[in-house]
């Protein structure tokens, strides 16, 4: 199941400081096959990560222990998701 993880920037000095470690970590989880995909907001005020999980308390897990949201940089939404199979018919 997919889970989607709002990290919201809200200390812009430990975030710099935590990035390389954030992305390094999103980077292991991809490779494992626990992020689907992941990327900034163009505003600059934080990211979504797709998580690949089992259950939504491994999702949290995953997103907790990120190091932007360790750090105290960003916080931290997630919430089940489902995307639709395209193309789309008989509606």
């Amino acid at each position: 199941m997919m889970y989607l993880a709002e990290l919201i920037i809200v200390d812009q000095e430990k975030n710099t400081a935590s990035r390389p470690a954030h992305l390094q970590y999103i980077s292991d989880l991809y490779e494992a096959g626990s992020v689907f995909e992941a990327g900034p907001f163009l505003d600059k005020t934080g990211g979504l990560v797709i998580y690949n999980c089992d259950s939504e308390e491994e999702a949290l897990h995953l997103a907790n222990e990120d190091p932007a949201v360790t750090s105290g940089a960003r916080t931290v939404n997630v919430r089940a998701w489902q995307p639709l199979a395209f193309p789309i018919s008989g509606q």
